[in-house]
């Protein structure tokens, strides 16, 4: 049987036995008017006033959006929330790329992720997490940390946070609280919120908003300076906007989370031997690190010591940011590395990416299909699968004639689970 997988910005053609389940999310149209959906939300809103009434034209206003790796449609959103405030002058507004610890984007990724636009008429800048001449502490926390975002967004008379909704590997649901914590905060902030901890509670898991500790500390945090409105949406496998949730941060968010459990979250009867996901393609594959995500996603219906197969193609490498491969050379296997992170002594910026990988790993091989060279994905502690089709046909040497297989086209865009478990 011929089945696709999303790869970077094309689709990747695989043959798998003909008893594979390929499991996709119920597929929902776009949106054909989304323009009159969204000024529609801006205007009739959850829990508060019309966005417009909301404002002051001497309003310095603050739109915090999602960062290159994210597919959020911010060409569309953002100029149309200016449209919405059009009697802000373009000199109020500042737009605050949520980088979280990812890298900078260059002017040239802020056109294609804003429309030259509003790169030409509006103030636009990335968020550094380690700047503390950028950041503004906000107090103590109940975790543990001071409370660090940023400077231009605290100090803002009206702030806005844009994004998108989908199942989460460990905060339940993307979207909302994190659009600010981690994507506008400082690192011990951001340290605490991926900590060995936080990462490993079995409640931070895709699909889980109760007692989640990271929704819970995002959520603490965010109320220290909370943007005064949000502005999310759900997308289909096309990126296009299938619905639009926008007002008040929490009610507005609880909505679309209970929205994106319906259509993402697909139950399965039992575990398989393999499972073969995407990364969802771009801009979700660009890096291995960001690959962890369609691990995690196929982990939840793959048989303890059954194999991954992840297809990402991660044109911008490891990635450049933070220490996620130098952590993995400081041990030999996946069970070592969970051990050193889990010592409370141990705290290295990007451990949170490189537990849930370790974590993966201990239970299932996992193969990657990607750019790199092989010797990098080796360098993960990682399988290189030059090609998928090959890669099968060893593995029904390894599970037999019987071998389960289960596909994943859209990756952490479909999240499965086991029903009963």
């Amino acid at each position: 049987m011929e089945t696709f997988l999303q790869y970077g910005k094309d689709a990747l053609r695989i043959n798998v036995p003909d008893h594979s389940k390929v499991i996709e999310p119920s597929h929902l149209e776009g949106l054909k008017e989304d323009k009159a959906a969204v000024m529609e939300a801006l205007q009739h809103p959850i829990g508060v006033p019309p966005l417009r009434e909301m404002v002051k034209a001497t309003d310095k206003v603050a739109i915090v959006i999602s960062d290159i790796t994210r597919p959020t449609p911010n060409h569309k959103l953002v100029p149309w929330l200016i449209e919405e405030l059009a009697h802000v002058p373009a000199e109020q507004f500042v737009i605050i790329n949520g980088t979280g610890t990812h890298r900078d984007q260059t002017r040239e990724e802020f056109v294609q992720m804003l429309g030259e636009e509003v790169v030409d008429k509006v103030r636009v800048i990335n968020h550094h997490c380690h700047n503390k001449d950028e950041l503004v502490n906000l107090g103590r926390i109940s975790f543990g940390c001071d409370a660090y975002l940023n400077k231009e967004y605290v100090e803002a008379d009206f702030r806005i946070v844009t994004g998108f909704i989908e199942p989460h590997f460990f905060a339940g649901f993307s979207g909302g609280p994190k659009g600010i914590m981690p994507g506008i905060a400082g690192i011990e902030t951001i340290l605490t919120f991926h900590n060995a901890r936080m990462i490993g509670d079995p409640l931070a898991t895709w699909g889980n908003m109760q007692h989640n500790p990271l929704q819970e500390m995002a959520g603490e945090v965010n109320r220290l300076c909370k943007p005064e409105f949000m502005l999310n949406v759900a997308l289909n496998k096309d990126k296009e906007i299938t619905q639009v949730f926008a007002g008040e941060l929490f009610e507005a968010h609880k909505q679309g989370c209970a929205f994106a459990k319906e259509h993402a979250m697909v139950p399965v009867e039992q575990r398989f031997d393999v499972v073969i996901t995407s990364n969802s393609g771009y801009p979700l594959d660009q890096n291995l690190y960001q690959a962890v995500k369609g691990m995690s996603a196929a982990h939840k219906i793959v048989k303890q010591g059954g194999t991954i197969i992840v297809a990402s193609e991660c044109s911008d490498g490891i990635p450049d940011h933070g220490n996620y491969a130098g952590i993995l050379q400081l041990r030999k296997t996946p069970q070592e590395i969970l051990e050193l992170i889990n010592d409370p002594s141990f705290s290295q910026f990007d451990q949170w990416q490189v537990q849930k990988q370790a974590v993966v790993q201990v239970w299932a091989d996992v193969y990657v299909r990607s750019s790199l060279p092989d010797g990098l994905i080796e360098q993960a502690m990682l399988k290189p699968s030059a090609n998928i089709d090959d890669t099968l046909q060893q593995l029904a040497h390894k599970y037999g004639e019987s071998m389960s297989v289960a596909v994943l086209p859209l990756g952490p865009l479909t999240i499965p689970y086991v029903k009963g478990e």
